[in-house]
């Protein structure tokens, strides 16, 4: 029996989005769905506040016209089940599928100021690097 490391799920952006996430990729070496992990390690954690579980509803509302399909290790997509319960427990909304959680998380993270994210994924990468190296 083969044991799989990786999810795969779509993702549902905009257009602007996915160039965005694109532009990030390719700035700092690496694929979208490496940019899309990097994004959920900064924005699950702030899930736990309530005010943050409604941002991340309020980033469903907008249409997302495209799909991007991502490899999310199988650690990290499990994570989403349980910010999706922990964003139900603190609003009242069930959000249907991991899928929708990923997009509500990956739109909230992209909103923040290019120069942050940016500035963040270098923080990321570089201690990835360092750890290769040890």
């Amino acid at each position: 029996m083969l044991e799989c490391d990786e999810v795969m799920l779509t993702v549902r952006i905009t257009a602007a989005e996915r160039v965005l996430l694109r532009r990030l990729a390719q700035s700092h070496r690496s694929d979208v769905s490496e940019v899309v992990a990097d994004g959920l390690l900064d924005v699950l954690p702030m899930l736990h506040r309530q005010a943050e579980a409604y941002r991340l509803l309020a980033a469903l509302a907008p249409p997302a016209p495209c799909a991007q399909t991502v490899w999310l290790p199988a650690a990290l997509a499990d994570l989403l089940v349980l910010a999706a319960a922990r964003v139900a427990q603190l609003t009242g909304v069930r959000l249907g599928s991991a899928s929708a959680i990923l997009g509500a998380a990956v739109r909230l993270w992209l909103c923040q100021d290019p120069v942050r994210l940016e500035a963040n994924l270098s923080v990321m990468h570089a201690g990835r690097k360092a750890l290769a190296v040890a």
